[in-house]
């Protein structure tokens, strides 16, 4: 058995798979060994998919890891990292899973290497279940880049759930130390764009998403765009509304399924949109979780979102297991919370 290991309980707060990725990156980043046991015990299928599989065996291979239990349906996995190495890697989930949560759990251990990495990814890029793409080339990255790392994506071909098969592509130049970011005011909302993507489907379904976001939002027409995809693996919807303001730019994201409606596909992004937009914050709740590990990194941060999801709350409560770097969460007015993450300045 490994030495010193930081015993993780899998079945904590969300007790979802983002458990197993932030494990393994702060694994990687910190040098320090864990285990965690009740693997994703509430869901339907416990235990290890195929996508956190590959996710285990990317940390692994960049870190030069020692795994335990790295199993379909495993319940515990320890790990034990190595050597962590920049370099060309390639990862395929092999299904629809998400490929993009795979760049998650390897994305900041190689932001800290001293050397580029390339990293090509096959799977779901456009996933009910997680970040799609088009949120990391958006939202997330171009914050990165503002901590000081030179992070470039491009997408070769979009995977929808659930045939998947996409694919894409991540240059990293690292920085030895990221530079502190503070997003406590949204400013004044710029623009919006509104996208309706299908592939293999008829063009009707996006017309009428985007004529009822059009509606709910009252978005101006220019703002409206229809794309068709004809290098797909398989049929897929999808629906973003992307909103830039002066000191942040989110993106909430909608996904058409057999059965439902159009007009409710895009009925109900517009209701995330509304929420966001009466908030007043900059950070709506998926960027907040995809902060924390950066701004940990950079040993202070902070911003300002809506109520902190379970999702978010677990996420710190991991993060605390690996670092001393303080994590503070107060209630705001109206439903919102202000994060901080390094020491908390005393009013």
């Amino acid at each position: 058995m490994f030495q010193d290991v930081v015993e993780i309980d899998g079945a904590m707060g969300e007790g979802g798979g983002q458990i197993i990725r932030s494990s393994l990156a702060l694994s990687l980043i910190t040098g320090k060994a864990f285990t965690v046991t009740s693997i994703r015990a509430r869901r339907k299928k416990p235990g290890l998919l195929r996508q956190h599989l590959t996710a285990v065996k990317a940390a692994a291979e960049v870190g030069g890891g020692k795994v335990e239990g790295a199993e379909l349906g495993s319940l515990s996995l320890t790990f034990q990292p190595g050597t962590l190495r920049s370099g060309s890697y390639r990862f395929e989930v092999g299904t629809a899973g998400s490929a993009t949560l795979v760049l998650q759990t390897i994305l900041h251990p190689l932001v800290v290497t001293s050397g580029r990495s390339e990293i090509h990814l096959e799977g779901g890029t456009h996933n009910p279940f997680a970040p799609p793409f088009d949120f990391l080339d958006r939202v997330f990255l171009p914050l990165l880049r503002e901590m000081g790392v030179n992070v470039q994506a491009e997408l070769e071909r979009p995977g929808f759930y659930p045939a998947g098969g996409g694919r894409f592509k991540v240059v990293i130049d690292p920085s030895r130390q990221l530079s502190e970011v503070d997003l406590l005011e949204r400013g004044e909302v710029h623009r919006f764009i509104a996208v309706a993507r299908v592939s293999n489907l008829p063009r009707r379904i996006a017309e009428r998403e985007l004529a009822t976001l059009e509606n709910k939002l009252d978005l101006n027409r220019d703002w409206l765009e229809l794309e068709e995809v004809h290098n797909a693996a398989g049929p897929g919807n999808v629906v973003l509304v992307e909103i830039d303001s002066e000191h942040a730019t989110e993106l909430f994201t909608g996904f058409g399924q057999r059965g439902k409606r159009a007009e409710q596909v895009a009925g109900e992004l517009a209701s995330e949109v509304l929420h966001y937009l009466g908030s007043g914050v900059p950070v709506g709740p998926y960027l907040a979780d995809q902060l924390l590990i950066p701004m940990a990194l950079a040993g202070r941060g902070s911003f300002r979102t809506t109520t902190p999801t379970s999702h978010c709350l677990t996420n710190i409560a991991v993060i605390r297991a690996f670092l001393d770097t303080p994590v503070d969460v107060r209630d705001e007015p109206n439903g919102t919370s202000r994060i901080t993450v390094g020491t908390v300045e005393q009013e």
